[in-house]
This record gives structure tokens, sequence and C-alpha cells, in this order.
């Protein structure tokens, strides 16, 4: 065999033992497993997270020696560069909440606090605007709505389907900004039923809202500038596969210790029961 391709047979010997090496096979299973993560996850983690998956597995690696080998692979995370829509008309004269939660962005438990905005989806078939509503605590997107208006019924909806999957205590603190959706009367009329306390943001101070921009962020670079949305159908499936599915059930998040929404949500859970 050596002969047939012109090579010394100290060289080929040179070359098994080299490639057969302990280092050399701990390299190759770690390549694969690199790849398994980077396309189950579809193409949305970087290094970071895939070094915290290895390390669940029970591998010693450094994010660095990830980073190294996911460019010897060509991986590379799907980021689009940002392209903003005019979501929120503050300029009316309907009633302001105080801002009740005023950066107080730590929160014990679950349904004590909840984050809501609205954002633009584009879609070849028309615009379509998503409602989300966040829980600051596990940060899982307890209620959402994909519609094609930016209305009052849009962000109720997202608020009403919420309320009815958590069916949260009395005195939760709702935030959002000074939306024209979030100050009508007819929202400011479920909160009260709801048994919730209205909090806004500061007027033109995207931080104050902070986490629930950081979803729609996230949401945006690695979902929505990754797919191309042909019918509103199209649209309203994919968004339910990545928030149901992937963000609150698969998603790791690094403030909640590198575990998902859902993960980080049954611990509460375990202790009630407890």
């Amino acid at each position: 065999m050596c002969s047939v391709f012109e090579v010394s047979r100290s060289g080929y010997y040179k070359w098994r033992s080299a490639t057969s090496s302990p280092q050399a096979e701990r390299k190759a299973l770690v390549l694969r497993r690199i790849i398994y993560h980077f396309k189950d996850n579809r193409q949305r983690y970087v290094s970071p997270k895939i070094t915290e998956l290895l390390l669940k597995e029970g591998f010693t690696i450094s994010e660095r020696t990830v980073g190294k080998y996911m460019r010897e692979l060509g991986l590379r995370s799907c980021v689009a560069k940002r392209f903003r829509v005019k979501t929120t008309d503050s300029n009316h004269n309907l009633p302001i909440a105080p801002n009740l939660l005023n950066q107080k962005f730590a929160t014990a438990e679950p349904n004590k606090v909840w984050v809501t905005d609205i954002t633009y989806i584009p879609c070849r078939q028309g615009r379509l605007y998503l409602a989300s509503v966040l829980d600051l605590c596990t940060r899982e997107i307890v209620g959402w709505r994909l519609e094609e208006r930016m209305t009052t019924d849009l962000v109720l909806g997202a608020l009403d389907d919420a309320y009815k999957a958590k069916r949260p205590p009395k005195g939760l603190i709702h935030h959002s900004d000074r939306g024209s959706q979030y100050a009508s009367a007819d929202y400011r009329k479920r909160l009260k039923k709801y048994h919730m306390k209205a909090s806004m943001s500061r007027k033109g101070n995207c931080y104050d809202n902070a986490c629930i921009e950081s979803f729609h962020s996230v949401l945006k670079k690695e979902f929505v500038y990754c797919t191309k949305f042909k019918t509103k159908q199209h649209a309203q499936d994919e968004m339910f596969q990545y928030i149901e599915f992937f963000y609150n059930r698969k998603r790791i998040h690094s403030a909640l210790g590198y575990v998902s929404p859902a993960q980080f949500a049954a611990k509460f859970k375990k202790r009630k029961t407890a």
C-alpha cells in the first residue's frame, strides 16, 4: 500500500500513531459533539453556550478552545444586522403609570413581575407585530400574540394568554413602555380585573424595559433574520416552534445558570411540593 501511494513505511506508521493517539481521538470526539450541538440548536449557539453543554457532558474544555474548533469547522452562528421599526407611540394624553420596577430586574420568585413589549416581524405577505409577556424571574415567555395590526387587542391577547397559563396571585407588577396600547382604557381595565399593578418606563428610556428588549433582540438575531416567512401562517407556525419549544423549553440562558426557562421554573414547583 505504501509503494502504491509512494510514501515511506516509517512515515505511514508515524501518521497512524499520531491519528490514533488519545489526544487525537479526544479532539475528534469533541468536534463531533460541537457539530451535534451546533446543528441541534439550529446554528444559533456560539462558543460560550456550546462550551457549557460540553462541560455538562463531562468534557474539560475552555471557551477559547471551543471557539478555535468552531473556526476550524467553519461553524458560524446566524447573526444579522438590526432593522428597527417604531412600535411605541407615547405621544398621547392617556394616563401614565409610575415606574414601580425602576430597573430592579432581580426577582426572587415567578409570577411577581412581568414585562411586556411589541416588536415588528417582517413577512413577505405583509407586516406582523409580536406582543410578548416575559416573567422576570424565569425569563419564560408566558404569553404572546402575533397579529397584523399593532392594536390594543394585540397586547390584550398576549396578556390574556399569560394570565390563563399562569394564574398569578394578586399584586403582580406589570411593566411596559408608555405605548398607547398599554395606556389605553381597555388595557387598564384588564390589569385591574387581574389585580395587577401597572408600571411604565420613563419616556425614551429603553433601559427601563431592558429584559424584554433583550429577548426581542435575541429573537431577531437567532430566528427572525435567519428565516424568510413566505406567508403569515408560516410566520405563526415558526414563531410557535421557536418560542414554545426552543426558547422556553430548550435554549439555555446565561442569567439562569445555563438552563432553560422551563427548567429554571421547575425548580420552584419542586420547592412548593417538597
